[in-house]
């Protein structure tokens, strides 16, 4: 438009408009929501559009998104890391347990940095609210929340303290498979995945395996029971009960040659604090979640056979739990 005041050609603004002038807000976000469950490339070729113009309108849409949704003032945190390419590359995601969405993407691989920039992005009063942080058994991971949020309790996730028990039985399988010869190996060779397996999630001819299995060595059989046994920690209300259960489970251990188990329990009886938070009932959080939120991420990378794009990841991450505009 030519102003009559000073002679210039203006560009007027219209609130209607995409960020991509071409474009309206209201296709843009038509746009978005279809790439939430469809490949750029697949919208690109259904409307037709070019394949960047696309990608830029669905970023509009996710800004969009995490604008509306606002910041949250957390009360649980969820503190894990994803892959985000290979290589080792991997970021931190923070999550909002209570809510249950992610609000924290960033950060480079599990390094004090990484928590130290999540620390400075959340607000002084925010921080001031968390009362539970849950994380895997990283030193890094603790360092922040306690630095941030010192009245926040520290609890591990059970995931991660239930993969190093699954790690020393297949190390009990291992060695009983070195130990024996002939035809009893068969009974052990290939057997991993079953003995690692819950029971209710084994098929009958699973459960008919196992049951072989385990009466073919008698050591393996005690060291599968004692994993099956221990998931029982995370069902008391009492600290105290809790560790007498623990100190019961670590005094069957003895004269067991189970080393593997002995190194396990050690490493328990040092992150002891992180576990016991679970006995308190305020504690008593959803320990799936951010691990149900990484497959969601990873079927994110799938479907798009990788994000280049790291901002684009990003919001893609921050707004996957959230309603659609």
């Amino acid at each position: 438009m030519q102003c009559r005041s000073c002679g210039q050609v203006k560009r007027e603004h219209l609130a209607c408009l995409a960020d991509n002038p071409f474009y309206t807000k209201r296709f843009a976000f038509s746009v978005g929501r279809r790439c939430a469950s469809a490949t750029i490339k697949d919208v690109a070729l259904e409307l037709p559009l070019d394949w960047h113009a696309v990608k830029e309108l669905d970023k509009q849409y996710l800004r969009a998104q995490l604008a509306k949704a606002g910041t949250p003032g957390p009360k649980a945190l969820g503190i894990d890391e994803i892959s985000i390419r290979k290589g080792s590359t991997s970021r931190i995601v923070v999550s909002d347990l209570i809510r249950g969405r992610p609000i924290w993407c960033g950060g480079k691989a599990r390094s004090a940095a990484s928590m130290a920039s999540f620390s400075d992005w959340l607000e002084d009063k925010k921080a001031r609210g968390v009362r539970l942080a849950v994380m895997a058994m990283g030193k890094p991971f603790r360092t922040a929340p306690r630095a941030r949020a010192p009245q926040a309790a520290i609890l591990f996730d059970k995931f991660h303290i239930m993969r190093p028990l699954g790690a020393a039985l297949d190390k009990v399988r291992k060695s009983a498979y070195a130990r024996l010869s002939g035809k009893d190996r068969r009974y052990i060779k290939g057997q991993k995945y079953t003995l690692l397996s819950r029971r209710e999630h084994l098929t009958m001819e699973g459960r008919q395996t196992l049951k072989t299995l385990l009466a073919a060595n008698k050591r393996l059989n005690t060291a599968y029971l004692l994993k099956e046994s221990f998931g029982q920690l995370w069902d008391y209300e009492r600290e105290g009960w809790a560790r007498r259960f623990f100190e019961n489970w670590r005094a069957a251990l003895k004269g067991q040659r189970l080393e593997p188990y002995e190194k396990f329990a050690q490493m328990i009886d040092r992150h002891w604090d992180g576990i016991a938070a679970y006995c308190k009932p305020e504690n008593k959080v959803s320990l799936g979640f951010v691990e149900g939120l990484n497959n969601k991420i990873r079927v994110i990378q799938r479907r798009a056979y990788g994000l280049r794009d790291e901002e684009y990841l990003r919001l893609k991450i921050l707004t996957c739990m959230l309603p659609a505009l």
